[in-house]
């Protein structure tokens, strides 16, 4: 079944910049609607409107925007769907704020923290010891068409992407690493912000030079009452894209041009898949034309819920930017998706790591190593040396070379004898010793297996902090309802709209033809109103060719 990528606007407050400039506001939002208005500061009659599935106004909050767009989708994820969140628009205009936020401020962190807080909570407070979850991350950044590694030690080698008919499109070498709670991952993504590639210009001081993907790929063991494993894995993209430039405006020269110019490219080629899906009469879909697109292919029309977030400036000065992005985002609203839930991949790690742990616990059991590290091995109770019965066995074991032949003299043992049995018994020792390293080692390797599984019914949290993560769990949930409300009107509005343009009863002759004079009216300016937005799409293309081949 298919669905469409859900696509959502937000729009910063005026920076200083443009207070400097003494900017005016063109945009108008109203996020009970889900409108956003744009206004021409050249021409304050002409005024363009557009519909999306969420808007969130200068004043939203991060918490807002995530229990609308980050919580529904991570609910999927964790029912082993494969979830995409983008951020895209213009340079300076808050996507990184709304990706990932401030680091330790709670009410100013972005999406991707949320995403850790919800996806760990969701295991902590799992009670059914049936289930397994193994949580793994990797990082990611596309700079100047070059896909880098930010996890690595060497982040600067580049790597390659592969196709494969089980894995589908994957980047060869891409570490991928387990993780068991939110400080490890906060550290992961710490590291790899270190080193991603940001710079300034005269737009933003810390623009991101780079498009990074930060991976979540989740992976759920679930035991039936038959005591056969059913596996799951929900893969979730988090993509902050560097935003879109205009030389004139970022003043980039240089090094900073020639990132421009490939990021201009690369976003280019991302609306060109676009505008294929929606077409509807494509038959090729140029996701080869870049690495941003090869690497997004399961995003935009493939097996994934697909989350669209769409940064914009208030300002007059961004008209033109700002405009061109509402369009972008417009056209992204239809394409379709045909996500399903991922059952029983066949390269999911944990079953991997579950079929190594039950090989490490029967060769335990083979070897009879299967016992704490304190009990007798059972060579200790069954091996013998011919001469010597169990009880004097036990006594020897115990005793020093020399305490040995004194009790063997004692016996009446010759000194031959004396030295075969000294002998077997240095052999027996040693034999003892190694299975007990053997069995260290393999507990050891065993035990560091079973770490990397969080296993639901575990006593990880104390109960007072179940009941707050549930808690909390619960307001996200309640929280959701009402945008959810918001978009079922809007729905039904729509619905209603389109049902008065079909099914209409008139009382004469001349009320029909009134009433579809006013229709034909109405969709003529439609048809006007495309006409022009063809127009201005097409100088829009032009100016950025020219920009691009400029900077090449």
């Amino acid at each position: 079944m298919s669905e469409a990528v859900k696509v959502a606007v937000r729009c910063r407050p005026m920076n200083k910049k443009e207070k400097d400039l003494k900017c005016t506001f063109v945009i108008e939002m109203d996020s009970r609607r889900g409108t956003v208005g744009i206004i021409n500061p050249n021409a304050q009659k002409e005024r363009k409107d557009f519909s999306f599935d969420a808007v969130f106004d200068w004043n939203s909050e991060q918490k807002n925007v995530y229990t609308e767009l980050g919580f529904p989708l991570v609910k999927n994820v964790l029912e082993g769907y494969n979830g995409t969140i983008f951020a895209y628009g213009q340079t300076g205009c808050g996507k990184s704020h709304s990706m990932t936020g401030v680091v330790g401020d709670p009410n100013m962190k972005g999406i991707i923290p949320r995403v850790f807080e919800q996806v760990f909570d969701a295991i902590h407070t799992n009670t059914d010891p049936n289930m397994s979850y193994l949580v793994r991350i990797s990082y990611l950044e596309i700079y100047n068409e070059e896909i880098r590694d930010l996890l690595a030690d060497d982040y600067k080698t580049r790597l390659e992407i592969k196709e494969d008919p089980e894995k589908g499109v994957y980047v060869k070498d891409l570490s991928s690493n387990v993780v068991k709670t939110i400080p490890e991952i906060d550290r992961w993504m710490a590291k790899g912000n270190d080193v991603r590639s940001v710079g300034e210009t005269a737009m933003n001081a810390t623009s991101s030079r780079s498009h990074s993907i930060f991976t979540v790929t989740l992976e759920m063991c679930e035991k039936d009452s038959a005591g056969e494993d059913h596996f799951r894995a929900g893969k979730l993209n988090l993509v902050d894209l560097a935003g879109s430039e205009r030389q004139s405006k970022t003043e980039a020269t240089g090094q900073r041009l020639k990132e421009a110019a490939k990021i201009n490219l690369s976003l280019s080629a991302l609306g060109n898949v676009i505008s294929a899906l929606v077409d509807g009469k494509s038959t090729h879909i140029p996701y080869r034309d870049s690495k941003l697109t090869r690497l997004l292919q399961d995003s935009l029309g493939g097996n994934s819920k697909t989350v669209m977030l769409t940064a914009l400036s208030p300002a007059d000065y961004n008209y033109d930017e700002s405009l061109s992005t509402l369009r972008y985002a417009s056209r992204a609203k239809n394409i379709k998706n045909k996500p399903k839930i991922n059952e029983d991949p066949k390269d999911a790690m944990i079953r991997q790591f579950q079929d190594e742990i039950k090989k490490l616990q029967e060769m335990l059991q083979k070897k009879g190593l299967g016992l704490p590290m304190d009990a007798p091995l059972p060579g200790q109770r069954e091996r013998t040396i011919k001469g010597v019965d169990a009880t004097l066995m036990n006594q020897l074991r115990a005793e020093t070379d020399e305490q040995i032949r004194k009790i063997l003299t004692e016996k009446g043992m010759l000194e031959e004898e004396q030295n075969r049995i000294i002998g077997e018994i240095h052999q027996l020792k040693a034999q003892e010793a190694k299975e007990i390293a053997e069995k260290a080692a393999l507990e050891a390797q065993l035990a560091a297996m079973q770490e990397k599984l969080t296993v639901g019914g575990v006593n990880l949290l104390d109960n007072a902090e179940k009941q707050r993560l549930h808690l909390r769990m619960q307001e996200q949930e309640l929280e959701q309802q009402q945008p959810e409300r918001d978009r079922l009107e809007r729905f039904r509005a729509q619905q209603e709209e389109q049902l008065t343009m079909t099914e209409t009863s008139y009382n004469s002759l001349q009320d029909e033809v009134d009433d579809k004079k006013k229709k034909l009216q109405k969709l003529w300016g439609k048809v006007q109103t495309a006409k022009t937005e063809i127009q201005d799409i097409q100088e829009e293309q032009g100016k950025d060719r020219e920009e691009i081949l400029g900077a090449s």
